[in-house]
Protein backbone atom coordinates (compact mmCIF):
# COMPACT_ATOMS: atom_id res chain seq x y z
CA UNK A 1 0.00 0.00 0.00
CA UNK A 2 1.08 3.73 -0.68
CA UNK A 3 2.36 4.89 2.49
CA UNK A 4 0.97 8.50 2.42
CA UNK A 5 -2.80 6.50 1.72
CA UNK A 6 -4.63 7.49 4.66
CA UNK A 7 -8.20 6.15 3.66
CA UNK A 8 -7.65 2.76 5.85
CA UNK A 9 -7.67 1.31 9.12
CA UNK A 10 -4.16 -0.40 8.89
CA UNK A 11 -4.02 -2.33 11.73
CA UNK A 12 -3.87 -5.60 10.96
CA UNK A 13 -6.35 -8.62 13.07
CA UNK A 14 -4.49 -9.48 16.36
CA UNK A 15 -2.12 -7.19 16.04
CA UNK A 16 -3.33 -4.27 18.31
CA UNK A 17 -6.64 -3.19 19.13
CA UNK A 18 -5.82 0.16 17.11
CA UNK A 19 -5.54 2.17 20.86
CA UNK A 20 -2.65 4.32 21.24
CA UNK A 21 -1.49 6.11 24.21
CA UNK A 22 0.90 8.56 23.39
CA UNK A 23 2.50 10.33 26.89
CA UNK A 24 4.38 13.35 26.08
CA UNK A 25 2.57 16.48 24.05
CA UNK A 26 6.08 17.37 22.70
CA UNK A 27 7.40 18.08 18.74
CA UNK A 28 8.09 13.74 18.91
CA UNK A 29 4.77 13.07 20.97
CA UNK A 30 2.75 15.52 18.32
CA UNK A 31 4.44 13.78 15.16
CA UNK A 32 3.38 10.25 16.67
CA UNK A 33 -0.09 11.51 17.21
CA UNK A 34 -0.12 11.85 13.29
CA UNK A 35 0.94 8.71 12.49
CA UNK A 36 -1.51 6.64 14.42
CA UNK A 37 -4.53 8.89 13.57
CA UNK A 38 -3.82 9.59 9.85
CA UNK A 39 -3.95 5.23 10.31
CA UNK A 40 -7.18 5.05 11.28
CA UNK A 41 -5.70 4.53 15.50
CA UNK A 42 -7.69 5.89 18.42
CA UNK A 43 -5.12 8.01 19.78
CA UNK A 44 -4.43 9.66 23.55
CA UNK A 45 -2.01 12.29 23.78
CA UNK A 46 -1.28 12.61 27.81
CA UNK A 47 0.55 15.69 28.48
CA UNK A 48 0.57 16.60 32.64
CA UNK A 49 0.33 20.73 31.29
CA UNK A 50 -2.65 21.80 30.00
CA UNK A 51 -0.53 24.35 28.20
CA UNK A 52 0.83 21.86 26.30
CA UNK A 53 -2.40 20.41 24.67
CA UNK A 54 -3.21 23.60 23.86
CA UNK A 55 -0.23 23.91 21.78
CA UNK A 56 -0.40 19.82 20.37
CA UNK A 57 -3.88 20.98 19.03
CA UNK A 58 -2.91 23.74 17.16
CA UNK A 59 -0.14 22.41 16.06
CA UNK A 60 -0.96 19.40 14.64
CA UNK A 61 -3.91 20.55 12.56
CA UNK A 62 -1.38 23.04 11.04
CA UNK A 63 1.21 19.77 10.08
CA UNK A 64 -2.35 18.14 9.06
CA UNK A 65 -2.71 20.86 6.95
CA UNK A 66 0.17 21.07 5.51
CA UNK A 67 0.34 16.93 4.66
CA UNK A 68 -2.96 17.72 2.84
CA UNK A 69 -1.08 21.06 0.29
CA UNK A 70 1.40 18.60 -0.57
CA UNK A 71 -1.05 15.52 -1.27
CA UNK A 72 0.19 13.71 1.67
CA UNK A 73 -3.79 13.39 2.88
CA UNK A 74 -7.05 14.16 3.74
CA UNK A 75 -9.84 14.93 5.46
CA UNK A 76 -7.43 16.58 8.52
CA UNK A 77 -10.98 17.02 10.27
CA UNK A 78 -11.62 13.23 10.55
CA UNK A 79 -8.14 12.83 11.68
CA UNK A 80 -8.08 15.39 14.41
CA UNK A 81 -11.35 13.57 15.51
CA UNK A 82 -9.31 10.68 16.24
CA UNK A 83 -6.80 12.31 18.82
CA UNK A 84 -8.64 13.00 22.32
CA UNK A 85 -6.27 15.30 24.50
CA UNK A 86 -5.94 13.94 28.12
CA UNK A 87 -3.91 15.20 31.65
CA UNK A 88 -4.73 12.42 33.44
CA UNK A 89 -2.35 9.20 33.02
CA UNK A 90 -4.73 6.72 34.17
CA UNK A 91 -7.36 7.98 31.70
CA UNK A 92 -4.85 8.10 28.95
CA UNK A 93 -3.51 4.66 29.67
CA UNK A 94 -7.13 2.90 30.25
CA UNK A 95 -8.10 0.33 27.25
CA UNK A 96 -5.28 0.99 25.01
CA UNK A 97 -3.16 -2.18 23.79
CA UNK A 98 0.60 -0.09 22.84
CA UNK A 99 2.15 2.70 24.25
CA UNK A 100 4.11 5.19 23.35
CA UNK A 101 6.63 7.42 26.02
CA UNK A 102 8.36 10.53 24.77
CA UNK A 103 9.21 11.93 27.68
CA UNK A 104 12.19 13.80 29.10
CA UNK A 105 15.73 12.69 28.27
CA UNK A 106 16.48 12.43 31.52
CA UNK A 107 17.14 9.03 32.78
CA UNK A 108 15.89 9.24 36.54
CA UNK A 109 12.50 10.87 35.32
CA UNK A 110 12.64 8.26 32.54
CA UNK A 111 12.67 5.38 35.34
CA UNK A 112 10.08 7.12 37.36
CA UNK A 113 7.66 7.35 34.46
CA UNK A 114 8.49 3.53 33.32
CA UNK A 115 6.88 2.75 36.60
CA UNK A 116 4.16 4.67 36.63
CA UNK A 117 2.98 3.21 32.79
CA UNK A 118 3.83 -0.49 34.23
CA UNK A 119 1.81 -0.11 37.02
CA UNK A 120 -1.17 1.71 35.49
CA UNK A 121 -1.27 0.12 31.91
CA UNK A 122 -2.63 -2.93 30.78
CA UNK A 123 -0.71 -6.13 32.16
CA UNK A 124 -0.50 -6.76 28.29
CA UNK A 125 0.21 -3.44 26.78
CA UNK A 126 3.56 -2.82 25.29
CA UNK A 127 5.76 0.08 26.14
CA UNK A 128 7.59 1.71 24.08
CA UNK A 129 10.12 4.78 24.63
CA UNK A 130 10.62 6.88 22.11
CA UNK A 131 14.44 7.43 23.98
CA UNK A 132 16.98 8.32 21.47
CA UNK A 133 19.83 7.49 24.05
CA UNK A 134 18.78 5.23 26.89
CA UNK A 135 18.89 1.60 26.27
CA UNK A 136 15.75 -0.52 27.89
CA UNK A 137 18.14 -2.13 30.00
CA UNK A 138 19.28 1.81 31.72
CA UNK A 139 15.57 2.46 32.64
CA UNK A 140 13.22 -0.44 32.62
CA UNK A 141 15.40 -3.17 34.22
CA UNK A 142 13.47 -2.33 37.61
CA UNK A 143 10.02 -3.21 36.55
CA UNK A 144 8.01 -6.25 36.77
CA UNK A 145 6.61 -5.76 33.69
CA UNK A 146 9.91 -5.19 31.93
CA UNK A 147 9.67 -8.30 29.23
CA UNK A 148 7.10 -5.94 27.83
CA UNK A 149 9.16 -2.55 27.21
CA UNK A 150 11.36 -2.11 24.69
CA UNK A 151 12.73 1.25 22.53
CA UNK A 152 10.55 2.29 19.70
CA UNK A 153 12.96 5.25 18.34
CA UNK A 154 11.41 7.75 15.90
CA UNK A 155 13.41 10.27 13.75
CA UNK A 156 12.63 14.04 13.80
CA UNK A 157 9.48 14.74 12.79
CA UNK A 158 8.13 11.49 12.61
CA UNK A 159 5.19 11.72 10.45
CA UNK A 160 7.43 12.86 7.60
CA UNK A 161 10.28 11.00 8.29
CA UNK A 162 9.22 7.39 8.47
CA UNK A 163 12.28 5.12 10.02
CA UNK A 164 11.53 3.71 13.29
CA UNK A 165 14.41 1.74 15.14
CA UNK A 166 13.17 -0.68 17.04
CA UNK A 167 15.40 -1.85 20.20
CA UNK A 168 14.60 -4.44 22.90
CA UNK A 169 16.41 -5.96 26.02
CA UNK A 170 17.93 -9.49 26.09
CA UNK A 171 14.59 -9.95 28.37
CA UNK A 172 12.24 -8.50 26.07
CA UNK A 173 9.99 -11.01 24.98
CA UNK A 174 10.66 -11.81 21.26
CA UNK A 175 6.55 -11.68 20.58
CA UNK A 176 6.47 -8.37 22.08
CA UNK A 177 9.41 -6.79 19.54
CA UNK A 178 7.56 -8.71 16.49
CA UNK A 179 4.54 -7.26 17.29
CA UNK A 180 6.24 -4.08 17.97
CA UNK A 181 7.20 -3.92 14.30
CA UNK A 182 4.47 -5.54 13.24
CA UNK A 183 2.43 -2.39 14.46
CA UNK A 184 5.08 0.07 12.93
CA UNK A 185 4.86 -1.48 9.86
CA UNK A 186 1.27 -1.31 9.88
CA UNK A 187 0.94 2.64 10.42
CA UNK A 188 3.09 3.57 7.34
CA UNK A 189 6.66 3.31 9.51
CA UNK A 190 10.13 1.95 8.56
CA UNK A 191 11.08 -0.23 11.27
CA UNK A 192 14.07 -1.69 11.18
CA UNK A 193 15.39 -3.84 14.43
CA UNK A 194 18.69 -3.08 16.65
CA UNK A 195 19.51 -6.76 16.96
CA UNK A 196 21.08 -6.11 20.41
CA UNK A 197 21.32 -3.59 22.88
CA UNK A 198 24.31 -0.58 22.18
CA UNK A 199 24.02 3.49 22.66
CA UNK A 200 22.95 5.69 20.56
CA UNK A 201 21.25 2.93 18.71
CA UNK A 202 21.63 3.02 14.61
CA UNK A 203 20.53 6.30 13.00
CA UNK A 204 22.28 8.40 15.75
CA UNK A 205 25.51 6.55 15.64
CA UNK A 206 25.69 6.68 12.01
CA UNK A 207 24.62 10.40 12.46
CA UNK A 208 27.28 10.94 15.33
CA UNK A 209 29.87 9.52 12.96
CA UNK A 210 29.53 12.07 10.31
CA UNK A 211 28.87 14.67 13.21
CA UNK A 212 32.10 14.19 15.02
CA UNK A 213 34.16 13.77 11.44
CA UNK A 214 32.39 17.14 10.01
CA UNK A 215 33.47 19.16 13.60
CA UNK A 216 36.85 17.79 13.45
CA UNK A 217 37.17 19.39 10.12
CA UNK A 218 35.67 22.55 10.86
CA UNK A 219 37.52 22.70 14.49
CA UNK A 220 40.97 21.82 12.76
CA UNK A 221 40.57 24.88 10.00
CA UNK A 222 39.97 22.64 6.94
CA UNK A 223 36.65 24.14 6.20
CA UNK A 224 33.48 26.25 7.11
CA UNK A 225 30.49 25.32 8.58
CA UNK A 226 28.22 26.27 5.18
CA UNK A 227 30.70 24.91 3.68
CA UNK A 228 30.23 21.35 5.18
CA UNK A 229 26.12 21.81 5.13
CA UNK A 230 26.52 22.21 1.23
CA UNK A 231 28.76 19.03 1.03
CA UNK A 232 26.00 17.27 2.24
CA UNK A 233 22.80 19.04 0.72
CA UNK A 234 24.35 19.11 -2.88
CA UNK A 235 26.53 16.08 -2.53
CA UNK A 236 25.82 12.99 -0.32
CA UNK A 237 22.74 13.62 0.68
CA UNK A 238 21.27 13.46 -2.87
CA UNK A 239 22.41 9.98 -3.12
CA UNK A 240 21.71 9.22 0.59
CA UNK A 241 17.95 10.57 -0.05
CA UNK A 242 17.18 7.15 -1.52
CA UNK A 243 19.63 5.03 -1.52
CA UNK A 244 22.20 3.65 1.49
CA UNK A 245 26.32 3.75 1.96
CA UNK A 246 26.24 0.52 1.00
CA UNK A 247 24.40 0.36 -1.88
CA UNK A 248 25.95 3.95 -3.12
CA UNK A 249 29.47 1.98 -3.35
CA UNK A 250 28.11 -0.92 -4.56
CA UNK A 251 26.98 1.27 -7.28
CA UNK A 252 30.41 3.30 -7.92
CA UNK A 253 32.38 0.52 -8.87
CA UNK A 254 32.14 -1.44 -12.11
CA UNK A 255 32.27 -4.54 -10.33
CA UNK A 256 30.44 -3.76 -7.49
CA UNK A 257 31.34 -3.37 -3.63
CA UNK A 258 34.32 -5.47 -3.20
CA UNK A 259 35.85 -3.63 -6.17
CA UNK A 260 34.92 -0.44 -4.56
CA UNK A 261 36.65 -1.67 -0.97
CA UNK A 262 39.72 -2.82 -3.15
CA UNK A 263 40.01 0.06 -4.95
CA UNK A 264 39.73 2.70 -1.90
CA UNK A 265 39.89 0.78 1.02
CA UNK A 266 42.98 1.87 1.97
CA UNK A 267 42.11 5.62 1.42
CA UNK A 268 39.65 4.61 4.28
CA UNK A 269 41.71 2.95 6.66
CA UNK A 270 44.20 5.90 6.14
CA UNK A 271 41.62 8.58 6.76
CA UNK A 272 40.43 6.40 9.58
CA UNK A 273 43.61 6.88 11.74
CA UNK A 274 42.96 10.49 11.95
CA UNK A 275 39.03 10.14 12.98
CA UNK A 276 39.84 7.80 15.63
CA UNK A 277 40.08 11.40 18.24
CA UNK A 278 36.75 12.70 19.82
CA UNK A 279 36.38 16.34 18.66
CA UNK A 280 35.43 18.48 21.54
CA UNK A 281 31.84 19.18 21.74
CA UNK A 282 32.26 21.83 24.98
CA UNK A 283 30.22 24.71 24.63
CA UNK A 284 33.20 26.96 24.13
CA UNK A 285 34.57 24.76 21.29
CA UNK A 286 30.82 24.98 19.39
CA UNK A 287 31.31 28.53 19.91
CA UNK A 288 32.54 29.41 16.61
CA UNK A 289 29.96 27.11 14.54
CA UNK A 290 27.33 28.47 16.68
CA UNK A 291 28.02 31.63 15.46
CA UNK A 292 28.19 30.85 12.02
CA UNK A 293 24.95 29.29 11.78
CA UNK A 294 23.47 32.33 13.43
CA UNK A 295 24.91 34.25 10.49
CA UNK A 296 22.45 32.52 8.41
CA UNK A 297 19.58 32.03 10.92
CA UNK A 298 19.09 34.31 13.60
CA UNK A 299 17.78 32.17 16.91
CA UNK A 300 14.53 34.08 17.19
CA UNK A 301 13.84 32.43 13.29
CA UNK A 302 14.58 28.72 14.38
CA UNK A 303 10.78 27.90 14.71
CA UNK A 304 9.82 29.16 11.14
CA UNK A 305 12.78 27.51 9.39
CA UNK A 306 11.88 24.14 10.91
CA UNK A 307 8.40 24.99 9.61
CA UNK A 308 10.46 25.27 6.20
CA UNK A 309 12.21 22.13 7.09
CA UNK A 310 8.81 20.16 7.35
CA UNK A 311 7.57 21.68 4.11
CA UNK A 312 10.57 20.44 2.18
CA UNK A 313 10.77 17.35 3.84
CA UNK A 314 6.54 16.74 3.02
CA UNK A 315 7.55 17.77 -0.76
CA UNK A 316 10.36 14.93 -1.03
CA UNK A 317 8.26 12.37 0.91
CA UNK A 318 5.77 13.19 -2.04
CA UNK A 319 8.15 12.92 -4.67
CA UNK A 320 9.54 9.97 -3.62
CA UNK A 321 6.20 8.13 -3.20
CA UNK A 322 5.31 9.29 -6.61
CA UNK A 323 8.40 8.12 -8.35
CA UNK A 324 8.30 4.69 -6.01
CA UNK A 325 4.71 3.90 -7.58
Amino acid sequence: MNKTDTSQNLVEPGISSGSVAIVGAGLIGRGWAIVFARAGWKVKLYDLHVDALDVAKKEIANQLQMLVSHGLGSQPDLIMQKIHFESDLAAALTDVDYVQECGPEVLDAKQALFSELDQLSAPHAILASSTSGFMVSEFAAHLSGRHRVLVVHPVNPPHLVPLVEISPAKWTDPDITQTAYQIMSAVNQTPITVQKEIPGFILNRLQGALLNEALRLVQGGYVTPQDVDKTMRDGLGLRWSFMGPFETIDLNAPAGLADYAQRYGRMYHVMAASQSTPPDWDKSSVAGVDAARREVLKRDDIGQRQDWRDNRLAALVAHKSKQEN
